[in-house]
């Protein structure tokens, strides 16, 4: 992910999405069967666009043919409706649906005086509490001035913005359609802001799961690599968010946030220190409402699991850090996973720790010389290209652990060697984990002068989708139980998941269009037995949104996104009210270089970079 982008897709009965705005609206006859429940869903892979006018919008061709226990079979074209924009005012929100706010909830403005609006929508989602539906949407990032230069590379302003998200009111009609009944930002200066959230998730308490992906983690003043990104960041926050009012503190960021709505619209937020820190793409609950995975974005990352001490309860519990043990440099890899012990802390103590904690407070810190540290120091190679030497200062090893996840893991032996580590997805029925590797390159390679070469892997830019299986009775690295049903065994790559770098083609595509490039957002429904996957690419002129069957193998292109843009938020609704919806936005439209192709360029031509899509593709019948 580059920063994450994406649209809404929805599957709703096509009948009723008829004439609706943002793409094909094909009705069809949606009647399900009387007599029989749901068997099987097949999705046909629509081609990938070469004209212009296909490139330049979203849209989906793709039909699903719905096979039914008593035999029967029914075809459902599918089609893509925008239910707003960022640029929109909808709902009664006064402004803008992606307008950016400080910590009074004033809107912010850019150099130029005008309002800024996110241009990139990222998580969904779609909530029934009580007799009311919701939807709470992530903006991410802000990628352009209301001039159109690019925010991140003006002169005297900032190259990060607080971030928000949406609270909308959905209608849905009887026939399934959604509207826009009401919307509003979402307030988080009672958790001291919110900055860079992207993937996101639901509890199975029906709560929305957020994200803060911290790029400006490397709060270590000898680290040069990620210092100054800190310190760009901290001055955004101070200036911009707390308008030089508060200080802000890196410690009460890269934290996962849950939100839960009522009935009757309000809401509240909590961030969870205690389950540790990291440039976190999402987290994803198992289905036992305790086990979490946390996707951490970035070079030299790694892969957490929280254990809780109650379900249905984040705020307290113990941290886990994998240990990957190759078994083959194949196809992407294999591995065993076994798991270090971090910490087990409460939310109220972790953020006490923050509230108090300096980089110097926690480690001591030395630059190694000649690629050694001296006695009592350990090299680490974690959330950056540098190496640091580390020691944690005694009495400090609890605040280490869980406000510098990741330096602490790779102290404890635990690998930081994963790349951009992105969306997580769990197959209950066949106890299997999905953990999206956008590309495996960099740290994943083979490279002896690291700290710790745990991943020594071909480099595929296309990067993967890779399955872990899990299972109950497992110990961490000490000889501990894990209490949990839910632990990664191992890790592998299926064959139609695994990216395929390309010489570029006429179009400009670098990875071949015909399999998966830098996946993202990944979302599994057990009902159709379908991994569906998102495409954060710079190696697709068009990104796409995947469906793969686990049973039948069969991986099927079910929407094409704006040219350039990407495709997040992915959810899916199995049945809402008699209906289905799997939900995904576009973001950050036409970010794709002109001069590769005459007709690509002719559709970045038409591309309105300003705006963004929340909307969804319609279709499938409720799947029960």
């Amino acid at each position: 992910m580059k920063y994450l982008k994406i649209s809404l897709l929805t599957f709703a009965v096509a009948s009723a999405l008829a004439g609706c705005g943002g793409g094909n609206s094909t009705a069809a006859d949606t009647t399900t069967s009387t007599t029989s429940t749901v068997k099987s869903v097949e999705f046909s892979s629509m081609p990938a666009p070469t004209a212009a006018v296909d490139m330049a919008k979203s849209y989906s061709s793709s039909i699903a043919k719905v096979t039914y226990t008593d035999g029967t079979t029914k075809d459902f074209p599918l089609s893509y409706n925008k239910l707003f924009g960022v640029k929109d005012k909808v709902g009664g929100n006064a402004n803008a649906a992606g307008q950016l706010y400080n910590y009074k909830m004033e809107p912010i403005n850019d150099p130029l005086g005008k309002p800024v609006i996110a241009e990139t929508p990222d998580a969904n989602s779609l909530l029934k509490v009580g007799s009311n539906l919701f939807l709470i949407s992530h903006l991410e990032y802000d990628w352009l001035l209301s001039d159109g230069s690019d925010a991140y590379k003006v002169a005297n302003w900032y190259s990060r913005m607080p971030m928000s998200m949406l609270l909308t009111g959905i209608t849905q009609g009887t026939d399934g359609k959604l509207s826009v009944k009401s919307q509003k930002p979402l307030d988080f200066s009672g958790v001291d802001g919110l900055w860079i959230p992207c993937f996101g998730s639901q509890t199975p308490w029906n709560t929305h799961l957020g994200s803060e992906e911290d790029y400006d983690l490397q709060f270590n003043p000898l680290n040069t690599s990620g210092y100054a990104a800190t310190t760009a960041g901290l001055k955004a926050l101070n200036e911009v968010y707390f308008k030089s009012e508060k200080t802000a503190n890196p410690y009460n960021h890269g934290i996962i946030p849950e939100v839960t709505v009522k009935e009757d619209g309000s809401s509240s937020i909590v961030k969870h220190y205690a389950m540790g820190r990291g440039t976190w793409e999402m987290s994803k609950v198992m289905p036992d409402g305790k086990t979490a995975y946390m996707g951490d974005d970035g070079t030299h990352g790694f892969m957490l699991m929280f254990v809780a001490d109650k379900a249905g309860d984040l705020s307290a519990g113990t941290i886990y850090a994998a240990k990957w043990t190759q078994t083959s440099a194949d196809a992407g890899g294999k591995a065993n996973l076994t798991w270090v012990k971090l910490g087990s802390g409460t939310d109220a103590e972790i953020k006490a720790l923050a509230d108090a904690a300096t980089f110097a407070t926690l480690f001591d810190a030395v630059a190694p010389t000649e690629g050694a540290c001296p006695t009592g120091y350990t090299r680490v190679r974690a959330g950056s290209t540098a190496d640091e030497c580390l020691m944690v200062k005694t009495g400090q090893e609890k605040a280490a652990a869980f406000l510098e996840s990741r330096r602490f893991a790779a102290i404890k032996g635990a690998t930081t060697e994963f790349t951009k580590m992105e969306g997580i997805a769990v197959n209950d029925k066949d106890k299997r984990l999905y953990v999206a590797i956008s590309a495996i390159r960099d740290s994943m390679t083979d490279d002896a002068k690291e700290p710790v070469n745990d991943i020594k892997l071909a480099k595929v830019s296309a990067g993967a989708t890779y399955s872990a299986d899990m299972k109950g009775g497992q110990k961490d690295t000490s000889g501990a139980a894990i209490n949990s049903d839910y632990v990664a065994t191992n890790m592998y790559v299926e064959a139609a998941l695994l990216g395929k770098d390309i010489t570029a083609d006429a179009l400009g595509n670098t990875a071949d269009p015909n399999t998966v490039a830098n996946t993202d957002n990944i979302f599994f429904s057990e009902k159709m037995r379908t991994l569906f996957i998102g495409e954060d690419s710079g190696m697709h002129v068009n990104n796409f949104v995947w469906a793969y069957n686990v049973d039948t193998k069969k991986l099927s292109r079910v929407l094409s996104a704006v040219a350039g843009a990407e495709n997040t938020g992915l959810q899916v609704v199995e049945d809402m009210n008699g209906h289905a919806y799997v939900m995904s936005n576009s973001q950050h439209h036409g970010d794709w270089s002109t001069g590769k192709n005459a007709e690509v360029d002719k559709a970045l031509a038409t591309i309105d970079k300003f705006d963004a899509n929340i909307g969804y593709i319609g279709g499938l019948p409720a799947i029960k």
